[in-house]
């Protein structure tokens, strides 16, 4: 960061979070007055059916900025939940527009991270319409093993997963019975295991050949606000 952005950043920022697992940081329906970027833990999305079941709409990751649908739309129209212990950078939500008219390049990263935010939601709509369970499961393992690898979360190619397998089920469109029996095969296959709260990828081109995707595609690197 620039001197002017740094001293721009000290002033948006209004301190730091702590929450326990299964603290909601941000309610479907309610207009929250702060923002965040995840700095440690992970949480889940997800809205909240009719039925009072809930749909998962991605996981969250550190680095990754919530609020910003409050933050625009002055509401928030899924729920942020913490899976874990999470500790969290808190700004001022009313201060969001003067990051726009005095930090156009920070204002860009949070553009560039809602665009990526809406393609994994493309990309996961055309899972659903034309991908077999395995390769759906293949596919959000990579994505959550590349996160994982720019954040160094990976050792030994295993990363913390600290999710239920309901919550990849919704996230994929599947029933839990068709996810544990995937997550089997896969692990009897030799291709990625899943238990215990930690995700480890035992055949990494055979998974990236089951996800059609590239083995040497570039790992991006994603701003942090």
């Amino acid at each position: 960061m620039s001197e002017s952005e740094l001293a721009f950043m000290r002033n948006f920022k209004t301190g730091e979070l702590e929450v326990e697992a299964g603290a909601q940081l941000m309610m479907e329906g309610a207009n929250a007055p702060h923002l965040y970027t995840a700095l440690e833990g992970q949480g889940l999305r997800y809205k909240t059916l009719e039925t009072g079941e809930r749909q998962v709409i991605n996981f969250v990751l550190p680095g990754d900025f919530i609020g910003l649908q409050a933050g625009v739309m002055n509401v928030m129209y899924h729920t942020v939940e913490a899976t874990t212990r999470m500790r969290l950078c808190v700004f001022n939500r009313a201060a969001l527009w003067s990051l726009f008219e005095e930090q156009p390049e920070r204002a860009y990263d949070l553009t560039w991270l809602s665009a990526v935010e809406e393609r994994f939601l493309g990309e996961s709509l055309a899972m659903l319409g034309h991908m077999s369970a395995e390769q759906r499961i293949a596919r959000a393992f990579l994505r959550l093993q590349d996160r994982g690898t720019a954040l160094g979360m990976v050792k030994n190619r295993e990363m913390p997963l600290p999710y239920r397998q309901q919550d990849l089920a919704d996230a994929l469109g599947l029933s839990l019975v068709h996810t544990n029996k995937t997550l089997k095969s896969m692990r009897e296959r030799g291709l990625a295991d899943w238990r215990s709260g930690a995700m480890k990828i035992l055949d990494y081109s055979g998974l990236c050949e089951l996800a059609e995707m590239e083995e040497d595609r570039p790992i991006t690197t994603r701003p942090l606000i």
